[in-house]
């Protein structure tokens, strides 16, 4: 193939190389094992330079795992504001470790914090997924969003 793409057909070696030479290109070897080797007039150069560009390119994003904080008797608008901002990191394909936390007394009352794990999961449950479903660590009720794929 020439550097225009148009078939050639089968060609000895030495016309292939001074065609490759005559349009200032390289003669690279495209499929060895074929009988007869395929072979393609192109810059070798530029082409490795694209391929390298496109694998660069490609990043892939680093999840990465953020919190949102509330308590118990945080108001419902607060907590509105923390899902939206959820909402966003959600979006951006982060996980998102939501964590309603008990200060002094307000441990007696664990079913406060848990109406409000449950407004929060379920006012994210159209975007998230639950990776870990809420539960106690220590003084704290946790539970780990994962955004839908």
């Amino acid at each position: 193939m020439d550097e225009n793409g148009t078939q050639l057909g089968i060609i000895t070696r030495d016309a292939a190389l001074a065609a490759a030479r005559t349009a200032g290109l390289d003669l690279v070897e495209v499929a060895p094992l074929d009988r007869p080797p395929v072979c393609r007039i192109m810059d070798f150069g530029k082409f490795k330079y694209e391929q390298k560009k496109k694998t660069t390119k490609q990043k892939t994003h680093r999840i990465v795992t953020k919190e949102i904080r509330v308590h118990p008797k945080t108001g419902e608008h607060d907590v509105m504001v923390k899902v939206n901002h959820a909402r966003e990191m959600l979006q951006h394909k982060d996980k998102v470790l939501v964590k309603v936390e008990f200060r002094g007394r307000e441990i007696a009352h664990i079913e406060q914090g848990r109406m409000v794990m449950d407004a929060i999961l379920k006012a994210l449950e159209d975007i998230a997924k639950i990776e870990k479903s809420p539960g106690m660590e220590g003084k704290k009720l946790t539970a780990l969003l994962c955004p839908k794929p």
